[in-house]
């Protein structure tokens, strides 16, 4: 059995680009660079530049198209991963099985011990992924979306499905609202997918008040 210091730590001994945390106000993160430059300035900005579309409800949608929790080596996924590097006090078993720890869900601030409850959220859903012009894209883009760190958020089973496939003009997080806004135009800047109206004026009028 092996335990998991995670924390400062693990966010100094884990390359960036592999860590996604919410922090006070309205600062995430960045993918690269240094901690806590993206702010509600860069993320108004992003919105800003993101294509403005009715979404794609035309585009055919089946998880299946979404390969996730790819294999990451030595028995480990990347639902897996994800629980260790999210988690604080994580142990793990044979095969890399996450036994136990301590989550506190992103979206109502809950505080989960036994990991077989927790989900791992998409920060855009698939589906959601899948309306926002993205029906051009290979298996393997896909793939890449759906195992992507930056975008992988655990969280209480019942916020995930309070939350489901809705975007911010539908369903928002009890908790810090500016950061989720924030790390969701973050994804959709990355991935260039696009906006529909009221998710672009919903996010707007959040940033403002960050």
């Amino acid at each position: 059995m092996t335990t998991h210091t995670t924390g400062r730590a693990i966010i100094a001994a884990v390359p960036l680009a592999l860590v996604t945390l919410f922090v006070t106000g309205c600062e995430v993160p960045a993918a690269t660079g240094t901690p806590g430059t993206l702010d509600a300035t860069t993320a108004t900005r992003q919105l800003a530049k993101l294509a403005v579309k009715p979404a794609d409800t035309g585009a055919h949608y089946n998880r299946d198209d979404w390969p996730h929790w790819d294999s990451i080596g030595k028995g480990c996924n990347r639902r897996e991963d994800t629980l260790k590097i999210q988690g604080r006090n994580v142990t793990t078993g044979k095969g890399c099985k996450v036994l136990s720890g301590e989550w506190t869900s992103r979206y109502d601030g809950v505080k989960v011990t036994d990991p077989e409850t927790v989900d791992i959220d998409h920060m855009v859903p698939l589906a959601e992924a899948a309306r926002s012009h993205t029906r051009d894209w290979t298996e393997a883009q896909r793939t890449r979306y759906a195992n992507d760190p930056a975008v992988l958020v655990a969280v209480t089973a019942k916020s995930n499905r309070a939350k489901g496939d809705q975007d911010p003009a539908k369903w928002l997080p009890s908790k810090d609202r500016c950061g989720y806004v924030a790390h969701w135009v973050r994804v959709k800047t990355t991935y260039r997918m696009s906006v529909d109206q009221a998710e672009h004026d919903a996010v707007a009028t959040i940033l403002k008040r960050c």
